[in-house]
């Protein structure tokens, strides 16, 4: 038997259900609530793109290079990784609610520094303050739905904040230069601290404090560090959160090239960048709607395998493509990975998730770590190889698609036995020996 194989099956500190015991039922989750948990999570990525347009603009007042232009993004991206690991269990000792307004609060005040910054310092500073509140808010929507939502509900739910953080990417260029062209660059910044304003007012008003002083776990050093060793060593966690995060470590590599691409090799304008952001999101919404759809037919592992799949043969698309690019056949080649990412996201983070109720925000927060850890060196690579923009995007989804496979396999091994339960995303029930 493989490592890997042992570490599915092997045991675990963490409770073996996937219901917390605590909880006799789940709340009601209205249209606002997941409104909320949707613009929770999709709020570090709309920070990160909306200000992708801006670049040129920024560039020349502030007389910002290459280099200083993704520190933005890598700087951005490091601090949401290792913040989540702080904000996860804070929130399993002390609540969501202090740990949701605290960091919706940091957030719209690094979204003030960034406003008001006319140097590369004080933008660094300002998007490091804007990490620190992103991920508070981006652990606490997944952690949040754990809360309220078991089985086929939490698969919905899930997929519903997938959606968004994969509509948000696309929808906040063309958002971005439409601000950038109104008021300049300094607006997208104005504009996502109102966001995280009303995403604070919505939470007050809608859903309070969802994690029970009962179901909180005890807050030492000692603790913490025993909880993500179990889940590092747990595969049921770690294998489908890392095939997950290599997914999205591809996906934000896109991020960091498309401006060399789409600008740069293609000559598309801001304007027109954003609008070809925005037409890739009805296959995020189409992936997203159907994921859920195909789990109950086909099971989640295999349709988990068959988005991976797909992610794949887009990224062999785009290394055919990528020494000669036109508009027409990149982004057909981006649509095939949008597609794969739209399925294997949202089971992906279900299959991670839903056997550890009561470590909700620690496994939340471990997951979101591993992927903006992967968004950060996806990024960092697509953006520092001596190669064209669309060669190095190529290399660098074609490594995840590798990654995420592998990492995946033994999920899918262990489905013959998994899948005679029901599909983790349409039952409100894990078998005791998962």
């Amino acid at each position: 038997m493989s490592a890997a194989e042992t570490a599915l099956d092997g045991p675990s500190q963490i409770s073996q259900t996937g219901l917390d015991p605590l909880r006799s039922e789940a709340r009601e989750v209205s249209g606002p609530i997941v409104v909320l948990l949707a613009g929770l999570a999709a709020l570090g990525t709309l920070a990160t793109n909306i200000i992708l347009p801006a670049f040129p603009r920024m560039s020349a007042e502030l007389g910002l290079t290459g280099t200083q232009l993704g520190i933005l993004l890598s700087s951005f991206f490091l601090t949401f990784a290792l913040g989540q690991l702080v904000v996860g269990p804070l929130s399993d000792r002390f609540g969501r609610r202090a740990l949701v307004l605290g960091g919706l609060a940091t957030f719209l005040a690094g979204s003030i520094i960034c406003a008001q910054a006319d140097n590369v310092s004080g933008l660094v500073l300002g998007r490091v303050v804007q990490a620190m509140g992103a991920c508070a808010s981006s652990v606490l929507a997944r952690a949040i739905a754990r809360d309220l939502c078991q089985g086929e509900t939490l698969g919905r739910v899930l997929s519903l904040t997938m959606i968004a953080g994969a509509v948000a990417p696309g929808f906040s260029p063309l958002l971005g230069s439409v601000l950038v062209d109104l008021s300049g660059w300094r607006a997208s910044f104005a504009f996502v601290a109102l966001c995280a304003a009303a995403l604070a007012l919505l939470y007050l008003r809608r859903v309070g404090e969802t994690h029970p002083v009962d179901a909180r776990s005890t807050l030492a050093l000692g603790n913490v560090a025993t909880t993500y060793r179990s889940l590092l060593v747990d595969g049921r966690f770690l294998l489908p959160a890392l095939s997950v995060s290599m997914v999205l470590g591809g996906l934000f590599s896109f991020f960091a090239a498309a401006p060399g691409v789409l600008m740069g090799q293609l000559g598309l304008t801001p304007l027109e960048m954003g609008l070809s952001f925005a037409a890739t999101v009805l296959i995020v919404f189409a992936a997203g709607f159907l994921a859920p759809l195909l789990a109950r037919r086909h099971g989640d592992r295999t349709t988990g395998l068959a988005g991976l799949i797909i992610f794949a043969a887009g990224s062999l698309g785009m290394v055919a493509v990528a020494s000669q690019p036109t508009y027409t056949t990149f982004t057909a080649a981006l649509s095939i990975v949008l597609f794969g990412m739209g399925l294997i996201n949202p089971l992906g983070t279900a299959i991670a998730l839903q056997p550890f109720g009561r470590q909700a925000g620690s496994a939340s927060a471990l997951l979101g770590f591993l992927q903006m850890g992967s968004a950060a060196i996806g990024s960092t690579l697509a953006s520092a190889m001596p190669f064209s923009p669309s060669v190095s995007l190529a290399i660098v989804m074609t490594a995840a698609s590798v990654g995420a496979l592998a990492a995946f396999a033994p999920v899918y091994r262990d489905r013959p036995r998994r899948e005679k339960q029901p599909s983790t995303i349409i039952e409100a029930r894990v078998s005791n020996d998962a």
